[in-house]
């Protein structure tokens, strides 16, 4: 797409991390953004206030309405939605052996129900844009496994599959889904690990960088997936 200017971008998740990083890479190219998370003050801490490109809105992965409500505002204050960044995530831990199954409750509303709650609420407004855009970040756990966190690696892999039928479904009406799936990305939920220093993980500005790349790909040049290291990889 040559000109970007005044499309508009649902991103959820956008206080911190690749979330931040995608919204500020997409307001810095011309776009029209809109903001969902838990609490909307933090989206304000994180971006200043509302302007006339940039709007804020509560989504709530456990509390469903919330999406209805957030993709009805965007809508109406901005006349259309071409783009929606499906970036809100969890990452509790929650193991095969693991008895109590309340973190697995939680790690597939946020995970898996939410994303595809808003693409199903999005698609309308997607179809008419006639170049409407879903990006999902996955993770490259949703396609290989590596550690013992059943939970978050059946959620990710799940995620993959929303990409996938959602370009099945949407293709002829001009929607483009795609998967970015990275690994380590110096973020808060990277924190945990002691496998990779932060200065070697994936930079989130890097991702919001192909967050955009994947957005404004040609209709005849979508690009399902795309899976990123910060360390060599051999099973791929």
């Amino acid at each position: 797409m040559a000109d970007t200017t005044g499309r508009v971008a649902l991103v959820s998740g956008a206080n911190r991390g690749i979330g931040f990083a995608v919204a500020r890479e997409l307001l810095n190219n011309g776009y029209l953004v809109s903001l969902g998370a838990r609490r909307p003050e933090s989206l304000a801490r994180a971006h200043g206030p509302e302007s006339e490109s940039l709007h804020f809105a509560e989504f709530d992965a456990f509390r469903p309405e919330s999406a209805n409500e957030w993709v009805e505002q965007a809508a109406a204050r901005f006349g259309a939605i071409d783009a929606l960044v499906n970036n809100a995530g969890l990452a509790e831990q929650f193991t095969l052996l693991d008895e109590n199954e309340d973190v697995l409750d939680r790690l597939w509303e946020v995970n898996v129900k939410a994303p595809m709650r808003l693409t199903r609420l999005c698609l309308p407004h997607l179809e008419k844009s006639g170049s409407g855009r879903i990006v999902n970040l996955a993770s490259l756990s949703g396609k290989r496994v590596r550690n013992a966190f059943v939970g978050y690696n059946m959620t990710k892999f799940a995620m993959m599959g929303l990409t996938h039928t959602t370009r099945h479904v949407s293709w002829h009406k001009g929607v483009r889904a795609t998967a970015i799936c990275p690994g380590f990305v110096r973020t808060d939920m990277s924190a945990y690990t002691d496998k990779i220093r932060p200065e070697d993980m994936i930079q989130p500005e890097t991702i919001a960088h192909l967050v955009r790349t994947a957005i404004e790909l040609p209709n005849n040049a979508a690009v399902a997936e795309m899976l990123v290291n910060c360390r060599l990889e051999d099973t791929f």
